[in-house]
Formats: structure tokens, sequence, C-alpha cells
């Protein structure tokens, strides 16, 4: 017999392990560090520059970021924040090396989201932002997930629950409730209406008070933020339906909506959402709060029939959010809720396996335009770049073979740019209005 007394010691003892892993997988102190990227990574692979033209940059102005150099002088390396002063200060005959970006709109917000359990949306989540970093974007990615894959991914390991999705909420509920007895109180009717009454369990959290900068921590890559999980942030569902009993006519779907919507418009350039595998509390946030679904799928019949019923679940929860809410604020994100695109993307791809080759046909056949182009194939470096919590832009090619290393590179290099060339579509049509 077992309970939850054997579940906690099992924890314990796993905790103990988990300790060991990270120290394996970062460095001594427990800390994620970004390497330097060399500067045939930075000109070929980054800017999209000749060698020699990028050399010839550097040699014309000795005011430039000249990166580290190697023992034998063969090759010089250049963190992050020195590839992005190089970006700002660097043009190739007339061209910019900035990123692409509507003026006059907020930030993009796309969410990758299935609840198939290992579509890949944690590993498609990482890399794209970590491409996009590279591409000269700030990025805010927003770990929706207990399982915390993306936030051990991006270096945190000791996260509060109150720091994550759920204290969003509680603090959503707080001052949703507050804003509601307020324009109870200022009602001109006469009329006397009960005021709605949060327990002070909830009041005494303190969440209500905090700033929306309070619950963004950085990462290892300068212009990466992260809202981060953690396994206790597991309870999530049942909290917030205690929430919506609370307050019945409380928009629990437009928490993190509203929380994005008080975040500087300067202030990040693309969002993405790390959803967890289920529609439930945070994964509805996490819809309602997207401009883009991206939905990964893995090659075989049962991750096809999961997409399937995935879409048509999230349909029939995204109509009953329209008919009842309708005079609710809701932030930017306004009801019935819309989609600026929806894209499907097939992950773990063996080009030479038939069978992938037919579930691929098949989901072309579906989806038609809505399917990526490209699919992520699974290679040995994108397998060792899971085991170690990294992403394949992070790990040094030298590591490897280089062939290996570009291979795995350049199949999230084109689901990159595939998605890049959607947002950017899909950007413009954002009203200005919504900035």
């Amino acid at each position: 017999m077992y309970t939850h007394e054997d579940l906690a010691r099992l924890q314990t003892q796993s905790l103990k392990m988990q300790g060991w892993i990270r120290r394996q997988t970062f460095s001594p102190d427990n800390q994620k560090s970004l390497r330097r990227f060399s500067s045939w990574e930075v000109s070929e692979l980054i800017f999209r520059i000749n060698q020699s033209t990028f050399r010839g940059k550097l040699a014309a102005d000795p005011n430039l970021p000249l990166g580290e150099v190697e023992e034998d002088g063969r090759q010089r390396w250049f963190s992050l924040e020195e590839i992005n002063e190089l970006r700002r200060r660097v043009r190739v005959g007339k061209r910019s090396l900035m990123p692409p970006r509507p003026k006059g709109r907020r930030a993009f917000r796309a969410a990758i989201a299935n609840f198939k359990g290992g579509a890949g949306k944690s590993t498609v989540a990482l890399h794209f932002a970590h491409a996009a970093a590279l591409d000269g974007y700030r990025v805010l990615v927003v770990d929706f997930d207990p399982q915390a894959t993306l936030s051990h991914s991006m270096g945190l390991t000791d996260v509060g629950e109150d720091h994550t999705v759920w204290g969003i909420m509680a603090r959503d509920l707080e001052r949703e409730t507050d804003r509601m007895n307020a324009a109870i109180a200022g009602a001109e009717s006469g009329t006397t209406l009960p005021q709605r009454k949060l327990p002070a369990s909830i009041r005494d959290m303190g969440l209500g008070m905090l700033r929306p900068s309070d619950f963004i921590k950085p990462t290892a890559w300068p212009t990466i933020d992260i809202v981060p999980s953690c396994a206790n942030a597991a309870f999530v569902e049942f909290a917030s339906a205690q929430y919506r009993h609370l307050n019945p006519e409380w928009t629990f779907f437009g928490a993190v909506s509203r929380f994005l919507d008080a975040l500087p418009d300067e202030d990040y350039d693309l969002i993405l959402f790390d959803c967890p595998p289920a529609i439930g509390y945070q994964s509805m946030n996490a819809v309602f709060a997207a401009d883009m679904l991206y939905v990964p799928s893995g090659p075989g019949y049962w991750e096809y029939d999961s997409t399937t019923s995935f879409i048509g679940q999230l349909a029939e929860a995204l109509e009953d959010l329209s008919h009842g809410f309708e005079n609710f604020p809701t932030g930017k994100i306004t009801l019935p809720k819309v989609f600026y695109d929806i894209r499907f993307l097939m992950t773990r791809f063996e080009p030479s396996n038939e069978l992938h080759q037919a579930m691929l046909g098949a989901f072309r056949q579906v989806f038609a335009e809505r399917m990526a182009e490209h699919p992520i194939e699974l290679t040995r470096a994108v397998e060792q770049s899971g085991r170690f919590l990294s992403s394949i832009y992070e790990i040094d090619y030298r590591e490897m073979t280089r062939n290996t290393w570009r291979r795995a590179r350049a199949t999230f290099d084109q689901a990159y740019e595939e998605f890049r060339g959607h947002v950017l579509t899909a950007w413009e049509q954002i009203e200005e209005s919504e900035a």
C-alpha cells in the first residue's frame, strides 16, 4: 500500500539525482552560460554574408567589437552582445542587419501547442527562441507546462510557484475582483449589489501587488527572458477551478493576455508560449493570448489522431468562451477568439522512413497550405542536444563533426525561417490600435 508520503519520499530521492544531473549539464556553479560564436558562424549563419566581407568590415572600423581571438590566431569568437552591437552598426551595401519588425505593432505572440506529450513542443519553442535571438529579436518565453522542460533548458532550476503562470492567474483574480467591486461601488443606479469577496488565503499571498516584471526572469541569453514554470505549479488546474467558484464572472482565460498587455511594447519583439500537453486553464490562457497557433506533431498515426482530437476539442472550448463572456473585458484580444495564422509542423521526421513519408503526405493532404513545408528532422545531434537540455544553437560545433552539426542546425534553421515568414505576414495584420 502506498500513500502520498511514499510519493514524497520518492520525489526526495529523485531531487537528489536531479541536482547531480544539473551539475553535469550546466557549469560547476549550476548556472547555465552562453557560449561564444565563431566569426564563421557570425558571418555565414547569422548575418548571411561572406566571411571576407565580414573581415573587411572589422578591419575598416577598429571601434567595432572584435571578439576574442583563439590562441592560434585563426578564428575570432563573439558574444551575443557583441553580435548585436555589430548588427546595429554594420551595413552591407544598403542592407541593414537588423531583423524586420512592423512599425507601430506590439510584440507578436505565438503558442506552440498540442495535447500530445512528446510532440516536440518544448524542443520547438526552445529552438525558435534561440534562433530568433540570433536573428536579432528580443524574446520572451512563457512556460505554461508544469513539467518545466523549457525552464530547465533555459537554465532556471529554482523557481517558486508564486512566480509562474499560476501566480499570474492568482494575481489577475485579485485585481479583476477589485476592479469589479469598484465598478459596483461606483454605480449610479442606487441598487445595492453584493461585493465579491476573496479569502485571506489568497489576499495574504500579496500577488496582487506584484508588477508584471516581477514574474519575468533573465536567462543565459541576454535577449531572452522567461516566465518560468516549476513542478509545484502543477496544481494550477485545481486552484483555478476554486478561483472560478470564488468569482464566477472572472474571465480566467484572459489572465495572461492582460498580464502581457501591461508590458511596454518596446520590451520584446516575439513572445513564445510553451503549452502543457492538455486543454485546461493554463493552455486556454496561452491559446487565448496567442496571435498564432503553431501545432507540432510527430510522424506516427497516433500523433495524427491526437492532433485531430486536439484541434476539435480546442474548437469546442473556444466556442464555449465565445458565448457568455461577450461583455467582459479581455484585454487587447477580443471575442470570439481570432488567430492571425494557424500552422502544423511535423517533428522527429526521418526522410528515409517510408511511414514518416506517408504520414507527412497525409498531413499535407488534410491541412494543405496550413502545413509547414519543412519538417524538423530527427538527427543524432538533435537527440544529443535534448539529452543535455540545450538547443543545437548552444552546442559548439567542435564537439562533433561540422557536417553533423550543420545538418542538425539546418533543419531548425529552415523551420525557423518558415516560422518567421508566417510571423511577419501575420504581424502586419495586427491593428496598430492594439499596440
